[in-house]
């Protein structure tokens, strides 16, 4: 099958003009522009569109999908933390049947958006199953959390119990992942560094510079955090502020690497994101989420700038109005002007892609790589195709 339209983005090159991919098998066989033919019956005109790869949602929870529009902003971040909470406690299953329907139906919504992959971050690992029938490429991190030392070994245990107990489809792969610096210990964040160093495969993620809360619960042992994980009975009295920023402590902790994402960043200066650079780490952003949540407005310009690899999330249905890549990379041009759009459309393809593992199949349109493509409508007299789409 041949798909002619009037854009064709590869994303590794320039937009074709009046362009064509070759389908076969399911894979890319060619592409080019003109209007040659490949000898093909099967020649589809897809008319004025613009034809580019599947988006690539690199963070989000599915299993959260049933808040939708309960949890409303929260001028704190901390304040909306709790009530997630209160939320969650109100739905004492976490098998339910809203639990799985709002699931289910979040998963049609990201393939209906354009994505053709995505990583979703579980506590409880119910959404594996409904992954295993998506059209998606998946990528689920089965989140790990304790903040007191004393209870690492017992919670890297049951995590791994976990994943030993689960069955993923060829397109679905499973890890672990630490939550976040402010509730995960040294000693768990080690347990599941030496696990995942085992899998040259495996990526990992980390919430990281979400809120000042966090950086004040570091830097001075204090604040906000420390009352709710007081509160919540979580609170380590052995436990040693590391008197530095979290990207700071990851780096200390070996956390960050290659196949770490770091989901967030709002509040990360240069030198943070020189470490994320250095590390090689990928920094995965949902500004829509961070606004809502009360964690303020990450600094899109600042991390292009930095040369970190940009890929991006929508966070949840409990702090995002849907999972549209598209509608979170319109945010990001409203919050970065000065970012190419093609500096974007990357980082909702290809960079993602790298990020999950899954960019010898997806991210780009190449041949050999799976025909998982989105067309969107460009209306007539559009000359830089880019810049609409963003």
């Amino acid at each position: 099958m041949r798909l002619r339209a009037r854009w064709v983005l590869p994303i590794v090159s320039p937009p074709l003009n009046d362009g064509w991919v070759d389908i076969s098998d399911g894979r890319i066989s060619g592409l080019g522009q003109g209007r040659g033919t490949n000898g093909s019956e099967d020649v589809r005109d897809l008319g004025h569109v613009a034809l580019l790869p599947g988006l690539v949602n690199a963070h989000t929870h599915l299993e959260l999908s049933y808040l939708r529009g309960t949890v409303p902003p929260a001028s704190r971040f901390t304040d909306w933390i709790r009530q997630v909470m209160a939320s969650r406690r109100a739905q004492p299953d976490p098998l339910g049947a809203p639990i799985l329907d709002a699931a289910r139906n979040a998963i049609a919504g990201l393939h209906a958006s354009g994505a053709a992959a995505v990583g979703d971050i579980s506590n409880t690992l119910v959404t594996l199953p409904l992954l295993n029938e998506a059209p998606l490429a998946a990528a689920v991190f089965l989140e790990v959390l304790r903040f007191r030392a004393s209870e690492a070994a017992a919670a890297f245990d049951a995590a791994v119990r976990s994943l030993g107990g689960v069955v993923p489809a060829a397109h679905v792969r499973v890890w672990p992942a630490p939550h976040a610096p402010y509730s995960v210990s040294p000693r768990l964040f080690d347990a599941i560094r030496e696990w995942l160093a085992q899998d040259a495969t495996a990526r990992t993620t980390v919430h990281v510079a979400e809120s000042w809360e966090e950086s004040e619960l570091l830097q001075q042992g204090d604040g906000p955090f420390r009352d709710l994980l007081q509160d919540l009975g979580a609170w380590d009295a052995g436990w040693t502020p590391p008197g530095c920023g979290p990207v700071e402590y990851l780096e200390r902790l070996q956390v960050l690497g290659p196949r770490t994402l770091a989901v967030h960043g709002v509040q990360m200066d240069s030198a943070d994101l020189a470490r994320l650079a250095r590390a090689g780490a990928t920094l995965v952003t949902c500004p829509r989420s961070n606004r809502h949540v009360g964690a303020g407005d990450p600094p899109i310009g600042r991390f292009y700038e930095s040369g970190v690899p940009v890929a991006i999330g929508t966070d949840s249905l409990a702090s995002a109005p849907d999972l549209s890549v598209f509608a979170e990379v319109a945010a990001m041009r409203a919050l970065a002007p000065a970012v190419p759009a093609a500096r974007l459309l990357e980082s909702a393809t290809l960079v993602g892609a790298r990020a999950l593992g899954c960019a010898g199949r997806l991210g780009s349109i190449e041949i050999h790589k799976d025909a998982a493509l989105v067309a969107v409508e460009v209306p007539p007299g559009v000359d830089d195709v880019e810049e609409y789409l963003v």
